[in-house]
């Protein structure tokens, strides 16, 4: 059957402008909040023309740039950073797992989706609900409903936490420090630190990352609760990466200016990162979350960002 040839002409039309669009995002001019907010314009009023394939792109985007931004990290100092939000990451953990779990029943959300958003707010947003969902038998609407939840939060969090920030007086230390404990995916948490400042962006990427391994031992234990010993776990080998492109720069100097450019080329691709997130939130995945999950999201997210604030504030 023959394509109408003005729907084909709209289609190829949308098409070419989400792809200048997303080249625009490798632009000088380019800035993260600009490349989330035309992402979603752009999904809201036309929907995402590749809506197959930014998934995919938006998660090897990410690994290649989190890689990317450790050649611009010393190894020691990142060692010092992480060693000293080690307790206070694993303490923020428990206590929104547990209090997303409490909550979830008083707002009578499902029991597995209630972990999911739990999960994904605890510890790294869509990674940690990708991981969790095969553990608990998650089906396709429960886990579309959390990742729809954190999603846009996520978002909302790029633009939010910097102008709190700097209304409460934060360093650069320790909005790195916040953004890691309280915004959801790796992307965001970096998106917001790279408008703050160098300092924040590295605090901010270390923590983030460290937090990001606390995936294995939770989906281990709620293996172990749901009796699932033999559920397969994949460990996220970026961040090793990570780690090893900080020592190739800290032990081997001659590497540097090789690093920065490697640098500068991360923070690209973590705007179109960004851009490809916002391309995401499509109407139909606003429609698909609901109010109830929603809610959850939204109230575990502001009792940790608050409470991580207050503590970071008295630190």
């Amino acid at each position: 059957m023959m394509q109408d040839p003005s729907i084909r002409r709209r289609r190829i039309f949308r098409q070419v402008v989400f792809i200048a669009l997303a080249v625009g995002c490798l632009m000088p001019f380019a800035r993260p909040p600009l490349a989330l907010l035309a992402g979603f314009v752009f999904a809201l009023v036309w929907g995402n023309p590749f809506e197959k394939f930014t998934p995919r792109a938006t998660k090897l985007l990410l690994q290649f740039s989190v890689v990317g931004l450790g050649f611009g990290m010393n190894l020691f100092d990142a060692a010092h950073v992480g060693g000293d939000a080690l307790i206070f990451t694993a303490a923020s953990i428990c206590v929104t797992l547990l209090a997303g779990i409490l909550a979830g029943r008083l707002l009578s959300v499902g029991k597995k989706t209630s972990l999911l958003i739990s999960a994904g707010t605890a510890i790294c947003g869509g990674s940690a609900i990708a991981a969790m969902a095969p553990v608990v038998d998650a089906d396709e609407n429960e886990m579309s409903v959390s990742l729809g939840t954190v999603f846009i939060l996520n978002s909302v969090a790029l633009f939010v936490f910097p102008l709190v920030g700097r209304h409460v007086g934060l360093d650069e230390h320790r909005f790195g420090l916040w953004a890691a404990m309280a915004i959801h995916d790796t992307s965001s948490v970096v998106g917001a630190a790279q408008r703050y400042g160098p300092t924040a962006l590295q605090v901010a990427t270390t923590v983030k990352l460290e937090r990001a391994l606390w995936i294995i031992p939770v989906v281990l234990g709620t293996a172990l609760f749901y009796k699932k010993q033999k559920s397969r776990i994949k460990p996220p080998y970026f961040i090793l990466g990570f780690v090893l492109a900080m020592a190739l720069v800290t032990f081997v100097p001659e590497v540097k200016p090789v690093g920065d450019v490697l640098v500068a080329a991360a923070k690209k691709g973590l705007t179109l990162t960004l851009f490809f997130i916002g391309a995401g939130l499509t109407r139909k995945s606003l429609k698909n979350v609901g109010v109830r999950p929603l809610v959850l999201g939204l109230l575990l997210w502001v009792f940790i960002s608050v409470s991580t604030l207050l503590v970071i504030m008295g630190m």
